[in-house]
């Protein structure tokens, strides 16, 4: 049986790198491809004349959730290979560990910003917090992904 192989993706450059590292690791795994919508992230958006609409804000953040997903698939398209995708809402380091669990996700591959110091203690890690509550193997990368695929 084929392994399953959760990524988690942001677009940005660690998490678009992890994607090239799974597509070209495990040939014949099933890879998903996860985003995490995080409500912090969209919530203290400026909103139209400096208020703050909601249901503008999720609207958004949907539309942004289905920019990543399609740029996700379009780097599998480059490695000839199909991936599942998905986008829910969450805190992230929660969201990806319960959507493992869910999904008997065998290993996670996810992208790290190698933040230190202050700014990792103010900040916090989500790679940090999803390799101690991972039901599973977890593979950080921190590289940049290859020349011309930011």
């Amino acid at each position: 049986m084929a392994a399953t192989i959760l990524v988690a993706f942001d677009e940005s450059p660690q998490a678009t790198a992890a994607l090239h590292h799974a597509l070209s690791t495990y040939d014949n795994a099933t890879i998903r491809v996860l985003y995490v919508n995080d409500p912090w992230e969209w919530a203290g958006a400026d909103g139209i004349d400096g208020v703050f609409y909601a249901e503008e804000a999720f609207e958004r953040s949907q539309e942004v959730a289905e920019e990543v997903i399609a740029t996700a698939e379009e780097i599998a398209r480059e490695y000839d290979t199909e991936v599942t995708t998905e986008s829910e809402v969450g805190a992230a380091s929660e969201t990806i560990v319960a959507y493992a669990e869910e999904h008997n996700v065998d290993h996670i591959v996810l992208g790290s910003h190698g933040r230190r110091g202050l700014e990792r203690f103010l900040l916090g890690s989500v790679a940090e917090r999803v390799v101690k509550r991972s039901p599973g193997s977890v593979t950080i990368i921190r590289d940049e992904p290859p020349d011309g695929d930011e």
